[in-house]
């Protein structure tokens, strides 16, 4: 049979040669989710949100927290961070190994607050802040809880839990986990207690994903004895019975200038304050707080210390780390890198003064005015003298 009429002998269908897509494989877990401690601080967006990991970066950290936005004001900055800059961040972030990534909410939000006003301005502003922290790949975003005013603590967390689920609503959460900070005690500031704490993170836990952030200062400020050992130990007792370990990922690192259950909150550099050097050593260290906490995943301490001269951020870095004895497996730190530049220094001195000043006028002018004028004539001090004569 010629070769172009031979029929082709049909070939029997085999269902195991039928095409089945493989299944997408499971995401690997982050790179910084290695079970290690993350020692980090807060860096400034100031320029781009670029710059934040950058001086993460060159001060030798290998975590960091940001604002998303100014912190002092309504209108901060955009609601939304375009994509192109976002996705540069989230790569960019990636390459450097950087986490957990956490955001820091605005200060003006009040998440307990009675004034309808100000409750709905606050929710909008925290519901904004879940946005810009989706796009930006947190992992975590800590807000202060707010003041009850002059309600009771009990009706304030109730209020606090209901504003945070309704600033979550059709927002996809992805890895972004809430954290409630506890606050130093002053005024009606709810959350100086760690049963109030507690009370909102379980209130939320049952609809989100959420947790607390520890601040030192605040904890020794609201009369929790960490400087001492046994102090530590009984705080930690009692932190384990109420928000639970488990839920505590992040702890804002700071010394504080104010003494013992003093309820004012002021940091101060690692080591430099009321709590000191030996108990940060004890801190880092402790086996129940320096360990992972669940995947992998470990804790991270974050310094939100001030920086009053040029260094001062690279310096607190570096002391957490020699503190938590990593020192040997801390990140290289730039030489002479700081957020604070000399020139900044002097600028922010510049209008530390022009304030200073416009504050004393301001306070001058406000003073009442003696015998209907500030300046009497020279003619006028001369008659007052001649009557007192007379």
């Amino acid at each position: 049979m010629p070769e172009e009429q031979r029929i082709a002998v049909p070939i029997e269908f085999d269902p195991e040669d039928e095409y089945r897509p493989e299944p997408e494989p499971e995401p690997l877990p982050p790179s910084w989710m290695d079970g290690r401690i993350r020692i980090g601080i807060h860096t400034s967006i100031a320029g781009s949100y670029l710059n934040a990991l950058e001086s993460a970066r060159k001060l030798g950290c290998n975590a960091l927290q940001i604002f998303s936005a100014s912190p002092r004001m309504w209108q901060g900055g955009p609601t939304r961070i375009p994509e192109l800059d976002a996705s540069a961040f989230r790569a960019r972030r990636q390459d450097l190994r950087l986490g957990p990534l956490v955001v820091h909410a605005n200060y003006l939000i009040n998440l307990a607050a009675g004034q309808p006003m100000l409750r709905t301005r606050s929710i909008q502003a925290f519901h904004d802040e879940i946005v810009r922290a989706v796009a930006l790949g947190a992992d975590f975003l800590v807000v202060h809880p707010g003041a009850r005013g002059e309600g009771g603590a009990v009706q304030a967390i109730s209020t606090i839990v209901e504003s945070v689920k309704q600033a979550t609503k059709r927002v996809p959460m992805g890895g972004l986990k809430i954290l409630i900070e506890n606050t130093a005690g002053m005024g009606t500031a709810i959350g100086s207690r760690l049963e109030e704490v507690a009370g909102i993170v379980a209130g939320l836990l049952r609809d989100l994903p959420a947790g607390a952030c520890l601040d030192t200062a605040h904890l020794f400020a609201a009369g929790y004895d960490i400087k001492s050992e046994s102090g530590l130990a009984s705080t930690i007792d009692q932190m384990e019975s109420t928000v639970g370990l488990e839920n505590l990922p992040v702890f804002h690192a700071n010394d504080s200038k104010i003494p013992l259950g003093g309820r004012v909150d002021r940091h101060e550099h690692i080591g430099k304050g009321k709590i000191g050097k030996e108990a940060f050593a004890r801190i880092l260290q402790h086996p129940q707080l320096s360990a992972a906490i669940g995947e992998g995943a470990g804790r991270a301490f974050l310094a939100e210390t001030p920086i009053d001269d040029p260094g001062d951020d690279r310096r607190n870095v570096a002391r957490l780390w020699e503190l938590a004895g990593l020192k040997d497996q801390a990140p290289e730190a730039e030489k002479g890198f700081s957020m604070l530049t000399p020139a900044l220094k002097k600028k922010l001195s510049t209008q530390r003064s022009q304030k200073a000043r416009s504050s004393r006028r301001r306070e001058k002018a406000s003073r009442p005015k003696v015998g209907g004028s500030v300046h009497r004539s020279k003619s006028g001090h001369r008659a007052k003298k001649a009557r007192r004569r007379g």
